[in-house]
């Protein structure tokens, strides 16, 4: 379903737009939000929405909508926003996007459609992704979304994870027409977009809102389902028929340092952190009494720059922490933290230790964490990523007294499907083989995106495989071509 738009209504001339400054996303302040789990960003107005979409230049070539993973039609939509047409701009946006208002919140829109965008050169980009979550969050409101139908196709299709990948994948497939089941290994659907981003960044009522809307649109879920074991991706195509299996499980498998003291009582793998206090519902202490190390009135340190480290530590905070730390090796300009979050973590109170990387965990002589021993560096020549490379600082050894550790250095792949189905080629990390335009996989039938192909990346680039994924599948199913 395509969505037509009319000729601009914008009043202001390009000299006038130019002028306009971005509009500021309100915001919980920082002493009472370092303190509860609400969410941060409080959202646009309409009228906000509307004054910041005056902004837009309307370019003919449209460099935001190059730059945008998944092909959201940024001008279109806002001209939608400055006629006040919210709803029609909502549906112009999930023509090419099922989950905005999860991108609207979560997408690093600076990397991608805003950093492309051409307001950047005299000040300011476009608040797109603001603007996104606008018209996302104003339709789950008024309870109006358009949900597109198609005639059946009698083909099925299983996808495994419920990950922004596989729900992505859900969605442009059902439109299509065909069948679609989610199997999810949890037993709460949306994959990382639940256990990993915490509620002051992404509530799980959004979450669980978008995932109502592809039910709506006839998307099957089913959760407690791990595929590798519950039952075998051979067993879907040979057992159940299904014409067509994606594999979006993501990458969760936690990497460690492999220095002395990892094993020490207190330090966790952001993942088992995150999950405890996301999935497991600690963020609502005491209403849930979730058996994790009491943070109140303790000093916790995140090892990383990411957004997990970030996540770890600014939840951290909100438990009761009595001083919180992020450990980084590079400077502030290597961290690969959307800058918003190390903004808002910086205002809520974290203390950020640049330059500084741990090599022992101190013991309390009890089990448990007491210390942290770490090295301080200093940038050399550029590596492999393109970084400067840290290097240690001869005699720069210092102990910092800590009480909890999260290590945020990356994950790699879960082996328990690519061990257990017939003719899945897998690269040298365990990551699966898929090509880079259809997603197809070594086995006929089965296409794999996100994480369990790239390794970590962003919610944005997973949707981008899965819409890729989508449309190449949909091609298999119509012409049985491989």
């Amino acid at each position: 379903m395509t969505t037509t738009v009319n000729p601009s209504p914008n009043p202001l001339k390009l000299r006038e737009r130019i002028k306009l400054p971005r509009q500021h996303m309100p915001e919980q302040p920082a002493d009472e939000r370092s303190r509860n789990f609400t969410e941060v960003n409080l959202g646009y107005s309409a009228e906000l929405a509307r004054q910041e979409a005056l902004r837009c230049l309307e370019c003919e070539k449209p460099t935001c909508m190059d730059k945008c993973p998944v092909g959201v039609k940024v001008r279109e939509f806002v001209r939608l926003i400055v006629a006040g047409d919210f709803l029609v701009a909502a549906a112009k946006i999930r023509e090419d996007n099922v989950l905005p208002a999860i991108t609207g919140r979560v997408c690093p829109q600076e990397d991608h459609c805003e950093g492309a965008c051409k307001l950047c050169k005299k000040g300011e980009s476009l608040g797109i992704g603001y603007l996104e979550r606008f018209v996302a969050d104003y339709e789950q409101r008024m309870g109006t979304i358009r949900l597109p139908a198609a005639p059946p196709t009698g083909k099925r299709v299983a996808v495994v994870g419920s990950g922004p990948s596989g729900l992505t994948v859900a969605g442009d497939l059902v439109q299509k027409g065909h069948m679609v089941r989610v199997f999810e290994a949890l037993h709460e659907l949306g994959g990382v977009l639940v256990y990993g981003i915490p509620e002051f960044r992404l509530p799980k009522e959004i979450v669980r809102e978008q995932i109502d809307q592809l039910r709506a649109m006839g998307v099957e879920f089913e959760t407690d389902v791990v595929v590798g074991k519950t039952v075998t991706i051979d067993e879907l195509m040979e057992e159940e028929h299904y014409d067509a299996v994606f594999i979006g499980t993501g990458a969760g498998l936690p990497l460690f340092m492999n220095i002395p003291g990892e094993h020490l009582n207190g330090v966790y793998s952001a993942n088992e952190f995150l999950t405890r206090i996301n999935l497991m519902k600690a963020y609502q202490f005491p209403a849930y009494d979730q058996p994790m190390v009491d943070l109140r009135g303790k000093d916790v340190a995140v090892i990383g720059g990411g957004n997990t480290a970030l996540d770890a530590i600014r939840s951290a905070l909100r438990l009761g922490a009595r001083k919180a730390y992020v450990m980084y090796r590079r400077s502030e300009a290597e961290m690969p933290a959307r800058a918003e979050e190390v903004r808002h973590a910086r205002q809520e109170g974290i203390e950020f230790r640049m330059l500084t990387s741990p090599i022992e965990f101190l013991s309390d002589g009890k089990g448990w964490l007491g210390g942290l021993r770490c090295l301080s560096m200093q940038l050399g020549e550029p590596d492999a990523s393109g970084r400067r490379r840290p290097v240690p600082i001869p005699g720069s050894e210092f102990e910092l007294p800590l009480s909890v550790a999260v290590i945020a250095i990356g994950t790699s792949a879960n082996p328990v499907i690519q061990s257990t189905t017939t003719g899945l080629a897998t690269d040298t990390r365990g990551y699966i083989q898929a090509d880079t335009l259809t997603q197809r996989t070594s086995r006929k039938g089965v296409f794999a995106g996100g994480d369990i192909v790239t390794g970590t990346a962003t919610v944005i680039l997973a949707m981008a495989a899965g819409r890729r994924s989508a449309k190449s599948i949909h091609e298999y199913l119509t012409t049985d071509q491989w």
